[in-house]
């Protein structure tokens, strides 16, 4: 029953695709990595959506919630802010100069240096941080959630993990293929559909289950009242996330997450006009809002039921997906999980592919390739990369929760971009070498932070959390670059030049919506605060 749903469920998907994708353009770049700019904002946010929700966060931010309770909730509810920020400054900025990559941006702002050190950098992180973390996750949750020991027969762990995640890496690259970005963001889209059904159903029955089978509202009061310490947005004791990282290192890892990942944004360049682009990034925002019932909530039940075990924190919510979902659904769930994994995996290569063949290809490598060629070593270069993460992904195993080993991986190389492209946009005046000079200095502090004792040692005896020490590195990579502003500035302001011939109009309702779905964030803190 599990294998038959997961099957026509998958079939349905892929069906449905191809049939509303069947006359789209993918053999230009435009067409291939933008969807030809024609995507509408309901295309958009369902991408936007499944593009994030993948098993990093279903499986990953379930698993934090199982460790450190409801303050990880910031992940989803802080990240609505950031949408704001994306809506209303930097989408209006990033769209009218028509580019498709963020390292594109940073070559009109700065220099072609500039451009190239960022690509590098966006290129070494998709392929040895992100890809391989895609892979893991999901084939973590694929292996608890329907049992894959038991039907593969493969007892040992680490045979059935590297067999698991080259089959989920074979498919995605398989799924790569499938067509250019407009196909892949309805294909999302629907997956989006079964995955908000089934995120929700799951979160349904998790909490029957806690009010052992007396509603959803028993189940509510007895995780409040088995563990209230941990339904406490701002924080219990040695969270991951205690409430003051909210305005430092998570505010920055989101709005970076948001506003200039590649990966994430690269659907926004594809709109049909700024109204459209908005739309569907506020929509995106309210969407998460939500996030929290399908990705900290079954976490938390999770606990109620299995506190005390041995259980991995990431294997809580695949095992509790297994072990509460009628068999039919947990087939259909698969699928949905499988399409959430492949999304988000194909996501990352089809930006890898944008940034090496538009940064790389066409300005070293074949400066005078046609189209077609561009396209063609596009596809080339992201078999090589999915390769090279299927190999390193097992190698992840044994990390406390993978969501909080992606997030401090991410700062990396999160932050100093980040710093690079808001100072860029709002300071005109910021020579290129200081961009160059403070992306590179930027991994250096955060590395040497992260990875030599010493330095990790007298953060921990400061008593400074990590969070707020990649709040102190992005606040010294700002002051370096307006003191280079400052003393030796540009020759000429910078100034942003249209280059793109869609409406670019902005939506009359953007600012309104956006202050509504900042009050409804404080709101929720505040329900939440104990």
């Amino acid at each position: 029953m599990i294998i038959a749903s997961f099957i026509l469920f998958t079939l349905l998907a892929a069906g449905l695709t191809l049939y509303i994708t069947r006359k789209d353009e993918k053999s230009t770049s435009d067409g291939f990595f933008l969807g030809g700019r024609s995507l509408t904002f309901p295309i958009i946010a369902g991408s936007l959506l499944l593009t994030n929700l993948s098993t990093e966060q279903m499986v990953g931010l379930n698993g934090a919630a199982f460790a450190h309770g409801l303050s990880v909730m910031a992940w989803e509810v802080v990240a609505v802010v950031a949408l704001v920020l994306m809506a209303i400054f930097f989408l209006p900025r990033f769209l009218k100069t028509g580019i498709t990559t963020v390292p594109q941006f940073l070559e009109l702002r700065y220099d072609r240096t500039t451009q190239s050190i960022a690509n590098t950098i966006f290129l070494l992180a998709y392929t040895f941080i992100l890809i391989p973390i895609i892979l893991y996750s999901g084939a973590v949750g694929l292996i608890s959630m329907i049992d894959l020991k038991s039907l593969t027969g493969i007892e040992d762990d680490t045979t059935l993990l590297r067999c698991t995640v080259v089959l989920i890496g074979v498919l995605g690259m398989l799924y790569s293929r499938f067509g250019g970005l407009r196909t892949l963001a309805v294909l999302d889209t629907i997956n989006g559909i079964g995955l908000l059904v089934g995120g929700l159903l799951v979160c349904y029955f998790a909490l029957n289950a806690a009010g052992d089978s007396n509603g959803i509202a028993a189940g509510w009061q007895s995780l409040k009242e088995g563990q209230p310490e941990r339904l406490n947005s701002m924080g219990a004791p040695g969270s991951e996330v205690p409430f003051s990282t909210l305005f430092t290192g998570v505010a920055l890892l989101n709005l970076f997450y948001w506003c200039t990942n590649q990966q994430i944004i690269q659907r926004t360049f594809g709109a049909s006009s700024l109204a459209e682009g908005q739309k569907g990034v506020l929509l995106t925002g309210g969407l998460k809002l939500l996030g929290p019932l399908y990705l900290v909530l079954p976490g938390l039940v999770a606990y109620q039921l299995y506190a005390g075990t041995d259980m991995p924190n990431d294997q809580a919510y695949g095992t509790l997906v297994k072990d509460l979902l009628p068999k039919p659904l947990t087939g259909f769930f698969a699928a949905v999980m499988i399409g959430a994994i492949l999304s988000s995996f194909n996501a990352a290569l089809n930006s890898t592919s944008a940034l090496f063949s538009i940064g790389l290809y066409k300005h070293m490598i074949n400066p005078s390739g046609t189209e077609q060629q561009t396209v063609r070593a596009a596809k080339v270069f992201v078999v090589v990369v999915a390769i090279a993460a299927m190999i390193g992904a097992p190698f992840l195993a044994g990390q406390d929760t993978i969501f909080g080993y992606l997030q401090k991986m991410n700062a990396i190389y999160f932050i100093p971009i980040f710093s690079v492209v808001v100072v860029g946009m709002l300071h005109p005046r910021i020579p290129a070498r200081a961009a160059s000079i403070a992306m590179i200095a930027g991994i250096l502090m955060i590395s040497l932070g992260y990875f030599i004792p010493a330095f990790d040692k007298a953060l921990t005896a400061a008593n400074i959390h990590g969070f707020h020490f990649i709040g102190i590195v992005f606040g010294l990579l700002v002051a370096f670059l307006l003191v280079m502003g400052t003393i030796a500035p540009r020759a000429t302001p910078w100034k942003i030049e249209a280059n793109n011939d869609i409406d670019m109009t902005p939506w009359k309702g953007a600012k309104l919506t956006s202050a509504l779905l900042v009050v409804i964030v404080i709101g929720i803190y505040a329900f939440f605060a104990n």
